[in-house]
């Protein structure tokens, strides 16, 4: 009789031992599925993130290209209206100094300042149009139609650019401080995006055809 209590006693502690051991691997894989989640959750944010600065970065760099486009547009543009606008110089010299500000711009890889002087040059085409408009021996020129159309449809793809950078900068800086990305972000050196301006009336239709470079001949 004693023996049988001593085996009861033993079968009892077994069955505790294995409870206990059950519990604990249960609440040991609940603790591995949260982790796994866990770390499938914060690959997924990074990956993201770094997907969307990735695209801000094409899209600045995409507004450097297409005003460089319209800098190397501007000599040949001055070149061939000079000799019927000799008493125009000021046109000149705003032309000029947009282009300087454009390169300056781009170097700078700042894209308010590449927005600025996009719309510093737009200014200045704005009164060369008008000028242009008014001189019918300009008007006749199909090398200063040209250029000017040229130059019109990469401010076209500028401004294109410039509305997608903002769209991005908005949606990249939404997730960086939204719930509960705003608790690890920082962790992985995430910073928010300095965002740009639009002129007021910009126009963002580009076609497809103004994808392909420019070739004109003097």
């Amino acid at each position: 009789m004693h023996c049988q209590r001593v085996k009861d006693i033993l079968s009892f502690e077994v069955r505790n031992l294995r409870q206990s051991f059950l519990i604990k691997m249960n609440i040991l894989v609940i603790l591995l599925i949260v982790l796994a989640v866990l770390v499938l959750w914060l690959w997924s944010l990074y990956n993201t993130l770094v997907t969307m600065k990735n695209r801000i970065k094409a899209s600045k760099q995409e507004i450097g290209n297409q005003l460089k486009r319209q800098s190397d547009l501007i000599p040949n543009l001055i070149e061939s209206v000079k000799g019927y606008l000799q008493h125009e110089t000021g046109i000149f010299d705003k032309l000029t100094e947009a282009r300087k500000t454009i390169m300056s711009a781009v170097e700078s890889g700042s894209s308010q300042k590449m927005a600025d002087a996009s719309d510093l040059l737009q200014k200045a085409l704005s009164s060369l149009k008008v000028i242009v408009e008014s001189n019918p021996q300009i008007q006749g020129n199909q090398v200063v139609k040209d250029l000017m159309e040229n130059l019109r449809d990469t401010a076209d793809k500028v401004m294109y650019s410039r509305r997608l950078l903002i769209d991005l900068v908005a949606d990249y800086n939404i997730n960086l401080t939204t719930f509960p990305n705003v608790l690890v972000v920082k962790l992985f050196g995430f910073t928010e995006e300095e965002g740009l301006k639009l002129p007021e009336g910009a126009s963002f239709n580009v076609k497809t055809e103004e994808l392909v470079t420019p070739t004109v001949k003097l």
